[in-house]
């Protein structure tokens, strides 16, 4: 089967309010086998919504219209759906006395204009709202079956779940598109391509493809199946398959972060390894992520946010020698500010990171972007420099996530691959 799903609203198109329903639906229909032709978002304007539902609605087997049933004179797709089926709003009077009793348990007069959420296109059925008062509402149009539900996101879940779901789920003969992401950071996604070759070919089930948010590359794996069984089992052999591809650039799949990663791996042996931090140009940012998970003291010790050449010689030790010769940004300096953070804080590991994260400061030599970064352990000190890419942020987000990538491929005991 197929689907199309509508958001309907002022505030959604004007991006006032993010459209979260609509992942929500698309993630809950490919569970059950079901194909999603795409998304679309619209106003409040009853044209608009008429020829969205007739265009979509020829294209589709299911098409899912949420938002537009409240009481207001905004809502108008129940006044569209009608429309399309050449037909007129009648009163479920069932509804109706549902609607009073609810406003009369609550000591409060149901206003007028609630009237409308009784009004059904003629020929459709009603579907039960139980968390609130907007009525749902299933017509058929032609080969395609519409369900229209409120827009607001609890009541459309519960409505969903109980009504549309299952419907589709029956009708889909236990077909599913299984699911999983898996997560890379350090190469951009056209070299992260490279690698995967074959596996990207758009015609390959299951499908491989990838996708950048927060300079993470990661891989979309999709398998569509006529059962879970031989679902599941396409699903783990791609995966397999991109690992061998790609190796240890995957830091983790699903619901994995790299901090979280990380963390796990700190906690693998019988005594938890510790770490601390030294930072400038992020400014407490890799600090942040390490402590931004539950249980993360057992492993982070402390941390410096050493802004200034003073306070880099006062805090860590920094020789005034080694930042007249080389300055801030500069790998002897992020070895000296990792030693310093190690010894200080008595911890396995340290991480230090120093750069110029802009909008200005840089210079011919040392560009906006340039990032110096240092890894202090028993055995000594490793040291780097990248440059990133993007906007003040981004530099200084991309900065916390090359430090902890660098701490991931140490205690993986294997050489950072970039």
């Amino acid at each position: 089967m197929q689907a199309f799903i509508l958001s309907v609203g002022d505030e959604l198109a004007l991006g006032q309010t993010i459209d979260t329903n609509s992942a929500w639906i698309s993630q809950q229909l490919a569970a059950v086998g079901c194909d999603i032709l795409g998304h679309q978002t619209i106003g409040d304007s009853q044209a608009m919504i008429e020829t969205s539902i007739k265009h979509w609605a020829a294209q589709t087997d299911v098409l899912i219209i949420s938002g537009g049933i409240g009481p207001t004179e905004d809502d108008l797709t129940r006044q569209s759906l009608a429309a399309v089926l050449g037909t007129g709003l009648e009163r479920n009077e069932a509804w109706l006395a549902h609607m009073t009793a609810h406003f009369t348990s609550r000591g409060r007069t149901m206003p007028e204009r609630n009237v409308v959420q009784a009004m059904i296109p003629r020929g459709a059925t009603m579907i039960w709202n139980t968390a609130g008062t907007a009525a749902g509402i299933r017509a058929t149009l032609g080969k395609c079956e519409v369900f229209s539900t409120p827009g607001v996101p609890r009541e459309m879940k519960t409505m969903f779940t109980r009504d549309v779901l299952p419907w589709v789920a029956e009708r889909s003969g236990g077909a599913v598109i299984l699911q999983t992401k898996l997560h890379t950071f350090g190469l951009g996604e056209s070299a992260i391509g490279e690698k995967l070759g074959a596996l990207m070919d758009r015609s390959r089930n299951p499908s491989v493809g990838t996708t950048v948010a927060n300079g993470l590359v990661s891989l979309r794996v999709n398998a569509r199946c006529s059962n879970l069984a031989e679902g599941q089992k396409q699903l783990d052999e791609t995966v397999v398959a991109c690992r061998a591809a790609i190796g240890d650039m995957i830091f983790g799949q699903g619901e994995d972060t790299l901090e979280s990663v990380v963390l796990g791996l700190l906690g693998a042996k019988e005594k938890p390894i510790t770490v601390a931090t030294a930072e400038s140009c992020t400014g407490g940012w890799l600090a942040k992520m390490l402590t931004d998970l539950p249980g993360s003291s057992r492993y982070f010790q402390q941390g410096w946010v050493t802004y200034t050449n003073e306070s880099k010689m006062a805090q860590l030790g920094v020789k005034e020698e080694t930042l007249a010769t080389h300055g801030a940004v500069s790998q002897p300096t992020v070895a000296e500010m990792a030693v310093g953070a190690r010894q200080r804080a008595g911890t396995d590991y340290a991480l230090s990171i120093s750069g110029i994260a802009g909008p200005d400061g840089g210079t011919p030599d040392k560009p906006v972007g340039t990032v110096c970064f240092g890894l202090a352990h028993a055995g000594g000190v490793v040291t780097r420099t990248f440059g990133m890419f993007g906007d003040r942020d981004m530099v200084r987000d991309r900065s916390a996530k090359m430090a902890l990538t660098m701490l991931r491929f140490h205690l993986l005991g294997k050489p950072l691959p970039f």
